[in-house]
This record gives structure tokens, sequence and C-alpha cells, in this order.
């Protein structure tokens, strides 16, 4: 069972910034907003993952069911990539924070070359080649 504040809800919802909003959450003595609670429930619930994407002109969140190959994690962008599947470059969420960017991970040796049978993880940074 998960309990929501709605009055509290709608504050954090009035504030602008990230910063602003996780100060507030602290004085309030909590790690997270009701709303972000249900959503992780629901994702637990309905066994669902996220990994990205990050390209320059912007970074993306997928949803994909848990234990799911790397194609079928790149048909929820385009069917074409699930059919044209070659291979997954996927770099770790913890290793692109960890060194900042996808060419500093390239650099460490971060960066791996996925086939057909990888089992995406939750937080999976990955570029799928295709053709189609």
């Amino acid at each position: 069972m998960l309990i929501v504040a709605a009055k509290i809800e709608s504050e954090i919802a009035e504030f602008e910034s990230f910063e602003e909003r996780e100060m507030f959450l602290q004085e309030l003595g909590l790690d997270s907003s009701g709303v972000s609670r249900v959503i992780r429930a629901a994702y637990s619930l309905l066994n669902l993952e996220t990994y990205f994407t990050a390209g320059v002109p912007e970074v993306r969140a997928w949803t994909f069911h848990k234990g799911a190959k790397a194609p079928q994690a790149a048909a929820v962008i385009h069917t074409d990539f699930e059919k044209g599947f070659i291979r997954a470059e996927v770099i770790k969420y913890e290793d692109y924070v960890k060194y900042g960017s996808e060419a500093a991970c390239r650099e460490a040796g971060k960066l791996a070359v996925e086939g057909k049978e990888y089992t995406v993880r939750d937080g999976d940074i990955m570029h799928f080649r295709f053709n189609v």
C-alpha cells in the first residue's frame, strides 16, 4: 500500500527546479515524492524497466519488459530496429555517471558490444546498430 499526501505533492509540483524539490523533501524527511514512489511501484508490479538512449540533441528513457533481449528492447523505439538488429553498444548507467560521457566510457573500456542474446538491464545506456 502506498500513501500519497496530495497537498504535499501539489506543493512539490510548484517548485521550478530539481534542487528546490529535493530540499523540500529533505526538510520533510522524505527521500522521494509520492508520485515517484507510485511510478516505481507500478513499474515493479508490471515488471517494467527503463533503458536510455543518449545523443547530442537529447537523452531519452525507454520502457521495456524485464528480461527482454536487445532486439526486443530496440523494438520499443521502432520495429525496424528489431527486424534489422545487428548489435547493441551498451554502457552501464553507473559507468556513465562515473566517467561523464560516452567518449570517456569508451576510452575506459566501459562500452560493451552485445548481440541478440543480451538481456537488457535497468538503466543501460544503449545505442543500436541495425540495417533494414
